[in-house]
């Protein structure tokens, strides 16, 4: 097991209650067991927004690079124009 470092923290007392419910229910063995999966869903989740913020950075500066002329915005409204027309009328609006 890695080396353990005690740290002291303060919780709300809902939270604390949150966590001593989580024990005393037999989730977990002890409150720092509640933390430290906490902590680990915690680190998960940055890890997967970092993820997600590198793949969009990296299709941004793909498209800011992207010399080609793209598509003419009047034609792309007239086109969804028409579709929204086209199904307002097949629901009798």
């Amino acid at each position: 097991m890695p080396t353990v470092e005690k740290l002291s923290i303060a919780l709300p007392a809902e939270m604390a209650a949150l966590v001593r419910s989580a024990v005393d229910a037999g989730e977990y063995s002890s409150n720092s067991e509640v933390v430290r999966d906490a902590l680990r869903e915690w680190t998960h989740k940055r890890r997967m927004r970092e993820q997600e913020l590198g793949h969009l950075r990296k299709a941004w500066l793909e498209e800011v690079a992207d010399d080609s002329e793209g598509l003419d915005a009047d034609a792309v409204f007239e086109r969804l124009e028409g579709k929204h027309k086209g199904k307002t009328e097949v629901a009798g609006r």
